[in-house]
């Protein structure tokens, strides 16, 4: 009898394409794409390591139960009802979070109040003993989501979001977030195969993501904890198998990961991440100002930055958007060169035509990821070479 059962990785808008490859890259069963939701079947172990291995998925949910309601005493009864003490014990401490849409309830906080209502008079009947809310650690974590009359409940076997990989205990003023950096390295469609380079590094994340990628290591080896380890079958021996699976594909990419920015104490942060992340061995960083770098060597490389969008920086925002298209243009020949920003008016100073444009979200601002493909000469020259 097969122990699969359904799952659900959230992402972000823009990545479900990337994150269905990456399901079925790993083993996923009956991939389906929703909107910034992907479905997958698998059993326990693959539970493991989808929150272990994926690079792109926010949060792995297993649904436990689905069904429709007309009103609050409804939903009650549906927590009431439910066998919770398969999941969880009186010691459990839990938390309900919940989304809702349409009319029947127009506040999530008390869809979760009632919600908890119903689950906690369950044990006080069952065991004259009552299990305790936790919202900062809780043991267990139930997600409840109402779309007009449909009621879906969800463990979260991830805890934190996915994109607190562990390793980041430094960050600069306006850190990019672990899972958009993994996207984004996909989207520029980096496969490791020649050197990457982030000349305006901040905190080191397109860094530290781009080594694990290259090198295969698992997106969360660094995390403490997942919630799915509170859970009562959480099952010791076959976490540690898979575990000890994935880090036996990690490989050394022969390829160089570098870094620089011009301030030390951005430098400082990068250093002390990747240490974190025991990536010393294959990244090295600099400090060093963009416009006074050019590239190295006459191979092709890979480059990807996320340049100050003019929220917090202080000058002219044009002018330094027209100074990172000269350099590309003087400075990197024989370069992919991408980058993200949200200032798409100052993006236009760049001087160079966007090979393309792809839509992403950096937190609530709508961004673009530009590619520039720079060549050695003239573009024209290259055509007919």
């Amino acid at each position: 009898m097969s122990g699969d059962f359904k799952m659900l990785a959230k992402t972000f808008y823009g990545f479900e394409d990337l994150l269905e490859k990456e399901l079925v890259s790993i083993g996923a069963k009956n991939v389906i794409k929703g909107n910034r939701i992907v479905s997958f079947e698998g059993d326990k172990g693959f539970l493991y390591k989808a929150n272990l291995s994926l690079r792109t998925a926010l949060k792995i949910l297993k649904p436990i139960y689905k069904c429709k309601i007309n009103n609050e005493n409804k939903l009650y009864n549906v927590f009431y009802e439910f066998p919770w003490e398969k999941y969880m014990n009186i010691s459990s401490k839990f938390m309900i979070e919940s989304v809702v849409q349409g009319t029947i309830f127009n506040h999530s906080q008390y869809a979760s109040q009632k919600a908890k209502d119903g689950l906690v008079d369950r044990f006080r009947k069952k065991y004259n003993k009552r299990p305790n809310v936790d919202t900062i650690l809780p043991d267990i974590k139930i997600n409840l989501y109402i779309q007009n009359n449909l009621c879906s409940i969800s463990l979260d076997s991830s805890g934190e979001s996915l994109h607190k990989r562990g390793y980041r205990t430094s960050t600069n003023i306006a850190p990019i977030n672990e899972v958009l950096a993994a996207g984004l390295i996909n989207l520029s469609g980096w496969e490791a195969r020649n050197d990457f380079l982030d000349p305006m590094c901040g905190s080191g994340t397109f860094l530290i993501e781009a080594a694990m990628l290259a090198c295969k290591i698992p997106a969360n080896i660094n995390r403490k904890s997942f919630a799915f380890e509170k859970w009562n079958d959480f099952d010791t021996n076959l976490y540690k198998l898979i575990v000890d699976s994935q880090l036996n594909k990690v490989i050394d990419p022969k390829i160089a990961i570098k870094g620089s920015d011009k301030a030390p104490s951005a430098i400082k942060k990068t250093k002390e991440n990747i240490k974190n992340a025991k990536l010393d061995k294959f990244i090295k960083v600099d400090q060093a100002d963009f416009f006074q770098i050019k590239k190295e060597n006459k191979k092709d490389l890979h480059l990807l930055t996320n340049p100050p969008y003019g929220n917090r920086l202080k000058g002219d925002i044009k002018y330094l958007y027209k100074s990172i298209g000269d350099n590309f243009k003087v400075g990197f020949p024989n370069t992919n060169a991408w980058l993200i920003t949200s200032n798409l008016e100052a993006s236009k100073f760049i001087g160079l035509r966007p090979s393309k444009k792809i839509k992403v979200f950096n937190g609530k601002l709508e961004s673009r990821l530009l590619h520039f493909q720079i060549y050695e000469g003239s573009k024209k020259a290259h055509k007919f070479k």
